[in-house]
């Protein structure tokens, strides 16, 4: 196929679009099912190409939970514990470790994932796509699929669900165009490659960097690598837990960054998790509760009147100071951000710092970013 006429452009108003190689070579990318817009296929080349490196990088199944053109979460395939199963949805399901990939993906994040693409590196498999078809989200790209996940896929948004099927072995051209206004900008492609071999010369005092930190932060390098700058992403257990993305402060994406991390690790509070919830609240309105339970209107979900429609008995708050107290012990969190970004300027221009040994918390609270807060994150290296 050398040309794919799209669903429309950015817009709806923008009907006539479509999709061609320069050179007239076949596009390397097969539509299996539904019918792509133009967003979706930008979300679909930059996430796989997210997928693809951190493939490379780790030697792990990797996914990626792509919207509006930046991740909303990454992860590769890792041991989950019965606490992210659970906040994750996911504790019912059988997974395997390229479902376990997107679960956690997803899971950093859900409330902006909600209608997600989904890059994964691997084939899908009957687990993912199992997973997929409960999920909202508007459509996957992979190297293959078994085909009985490709049936499961082509059920779903009543039989409209985007299923994209691209070629492992394509190679892009090594300089890259766009138009803008009429004027047509040329650069050579990012080719920077992350690996391990960026942790051979450590410009710390502690030269020991432990497999699972560097494995953690070439994640949050690549996956900021596919963001819209500026750019700040946490990293722990081979997840994105925190993604900030195109914000014009980079100050407002550092904080942005840490209080998704925040609520990621909130999420684990034993209060949360024994939220009760009816069994008639949909999993979207349960992730709506949760983060408003979390913040500090959470009397929007606990008022009387209201809290009967989402619980079987009214939740006690989760108070400030329980807040706090629990934030502090979160640890072992990788991060990375733009050099130019205020951690980055603070630590004197490293692009990527982690602590895993310290007993301080790695991901300092968005409310309380401050210099000195940033150079305890890092202490561990000083």
């Amino acid at each position: 196929m050398k040309e794919l006429q799209l669903k429309y452009g950015c817009n709806p108003n923008q009907s006539s679009a479509r999709v061609y190689m320069k050179d007239g070579s076949d596009l390397p990318f097969t539509v299996l099912n539904g019918r792509p817009g133009y967003i979706n296929l930008l979300d679909a080349f930059n996430s796989y190409q997210l997928v693809k490196e951190l493939k490379e990088a780790t030697g792990l199944p990797a996914a990626a939970s792509f919207k509006h053109v930046s991740p909303a979460g990454a992860a590769v395939a890792t041991d989950m514990s019965d606490t992210l199963k659970k906040i994750y949805w996911v504790d019912d399901l059988k997974l395997s470790p390229l479902a376990s990939a997107y679960a956690c993906a997803r899971g950093a994040d859900r409330m902006s994932s909600y209608g997600d693409f989904v890059a994964l590196s691997d084939v899908c498999d009957v687990e993912t796509a199992t997973l997929l078809k409960r999920e909202v989200s508007d459509g996957v790209i992979a190297p293959g699929y078994s085909d009985e996940a490709l049936a499961i896929l082509k059920t779903k948004k009543k039989g409209n669900y985007c299923v994209l099927q691209i070629n492992p072995d394509y190679k892009p051209r090594l300089v890259e165009s766009k138009e803008v206004y009429g004027v047509t900008f040329e650069q050579e492609r990012n080719e920077a490659k992350i690996t391990t071999d960026l942790f051979k010369n450590v410009p710390t005092k502690n030269k020991n960097i432990p497999a699972a930190a560097q494995r953690d932060l070439m994640i949050a390098l690549i996956t900021l690598k596919y963001t819209q700058s500026n750019s700040v992403c946490y990293v722990k257990d081979g997840m994105t837990i925190g993604v900030g993305a195109g914000q014009q402060s980079r100050v407002h994406c550092t904080r942005l960054a840490g209080n998704k991390a925040d609520i990621w690790w909130l999420r684990q509070n034993p209060k949360v998790l024994n939220l009760p919830f009816r069994d008639d609240v949909r999993r979207p309105n349960r992730d709506n509760a949760i983060d408003v339970y979390i913040s500090d209107d959470y009397e929007d979900v606990l008022a009387d009147g209201i809290w009967q429609d989402l619980f079987t008995e009214k939740p006690e708050p989760l108070t400030r100071e329980e807040k706090k107290a629990w934030i502090a012990q979160l640890h072992g969190v990788a991060w990375a951000a733009m050099p130019s970004s205020p951690l980055a300027t603070t630590l004197n221009g490293p692009i990527a710092a982690a602590s895993t040994t310290s007993p301080r918390p790695a991901a300092p609270s968005a409310t309380t970013m401050s210099s000195k807060r940033a150079i305890n994150t890092t202490s561990p290296w000083p």
